[in-house]
């Protein structure tokens, strides 16, 4: 009894000291992000809860609490963990390819009873965790070596081949370009990353065979969306006159025709940046821009005080996720690149993306309020 209150003891200030830790100002630019996005599927379902806005309140509820969990774990039991937690969620996207259902034209999901699950958004998270665990073990002439960077390029490779076939072309995108920035952060030499762009030059005539139908089709579309206004490019033309429609301060909260009169496709998901631009016009959406700004500024700030290598890199590689998201949306949406369906973070509707995205501000919560705690290449704790 005597060494059970003592156990509880030591853990009691450790598990205070966690609490203390986060940072709770970055936890409210979450939920500000949040509920901006909830008022907005409010609107986009005609100023009704139902069926989107309720959902997704309890969904951030949830979310909400799993993100303050994850970061009270200590940071070691992630990076123990990290290879293990990769191996699950790959195990669900092969799962995916076998056993999972068809919906919007796409396998992407597996029921799994309780919830219905789309593993590829976590394997973005994931990734960065198995990623930031193997660059901080090797040392930084390791880095430099190319039999050494074999794994990890696999780590990545693996899933985005994975996800393109079911087919995702957005989040293999996405694997892609989170994995190639952390690949930047470890330390790996620029030959390499010249070698590989070289390497993906030379293989897209044949990448192109192996692209379907429909993928050709908005690659066609982003170049000249005019070329089938009815048909192909009916989304990207009904979202530009969505966005020019709003003007300087949008036609009011529950007054966008283009999204009330169902001319918006995806008006809650991909497309509902579109839809918070018409009704709040210019000055909204540069305010959603300029909150996620203070998200990924906050975010990269934690990320550079980590004392440990593991947590600058996992910081880093989920604000960079972070940011290729609202980036990928944005400028899809506008028609500077081509719809390749990334949800908007925080806004869109949709349990895993949101999941995802929470689980990965968890671990960067995490990585804040150990920021002292310095790890050797085993990931346990160092002196010093």
């Amino acid at each position: 009894m005597a060494s059970f209150s003592a156990d509880l003891g030591r853990r009691e200030p450790r598990l205070w000291q966690s609490i203390r830790g986060i940072s709770w100002g970055l936890v409210l630019l979450i939920c500000a992000a949040a509920c901006f996005g909830i008022v907005v599927l409010y609107s986009a379902a005609d100023g009704s809860m139902d069926p989107w806005a309720a959902k997704q309140t309890i969904r951030f509820a949830i979310a909400l609490i799993l993100m303050v969990g994850t970061a009270l774990v200590d940071i070691r039991h992630w990076f123990r963990a990290a290879y293990w937690v990769y191996a699950i969620v790959l195990a669900l996207v092969v799962a995916v390819d076998l056993r999972g259902f068809v919906g919007m034209g796409a396998q992407r999901w597996i029921d799994l009873g309780v919830i219905q699950l789309q593993p590829s958004e976590l394997m973005n998270v994931v990734v960065v965790l198995a990623l930031a665990r193997y660059f901080h073990s090797l040392s930084g002439e390791d880095v430099g070596r190319i039999r050494c960077l074999i794994l990890p390029a696999l780590t990545v490779g693996l899933p985005a081949a994975l996800v393109l076939k079911q087919p995702d072309l957005g989040t293999a995108v996405m694997l892609l370009m989170g994995g190639t920035v952390l690949f930047f952060i470890a330390g790996v030499r620029l030959r390499y990353f010249a070698l590989t762009v070289a390497a993906a030059a030379a293989a897209l005539p044949g990448v192109w065979h192996f692209l379907r139908d429909y993928q050709k089709t908005r690659i066609y579309t982003f170049l000249d969306p005019d070329s089938d206004p009815l048909g192909a490019g009916y989304h990207i033309l009904q979202s530009k006159i969505a966005l020019g429609s709003g003007g300087l301060f949008g036609k009011g909260f529950l007054q966008g025709s283009q999204s009330h009169l169902s001319f918006l496709p995806e008006k809650q998901t991909d497309f509902i940046f579109t839809t918070l631009a018409e009704e709040f016009g210019l000055v909204g959406g540069l305010g959603l821009l300029v909150l996620y700004s203070l998200i990924i500024v906050y975010g990269f700030a934690i990320a550079l005080r980590s004392r440990n290598h593991f947590g600058r890199l996992l910081g880093l590689g989920i604000v960079t996720n972070f940011f290729l998201s609202v980036f990928i949306n944005a400028a899809m949406v506008m028609g500077l690149i081509p719809v390749v369906g990334v949800p908007l973070p925080l806004i869109s509707y949709g349990g895993t993306a949101l999941l995802a995205v929470m689980f990965g501000f968890g671990l960067l919560i995490n990585v804040g309020a150990h920021r002292d705690t310095r790890l050797n290449s085993r990931g346990e704790r160092r002196p010093g």
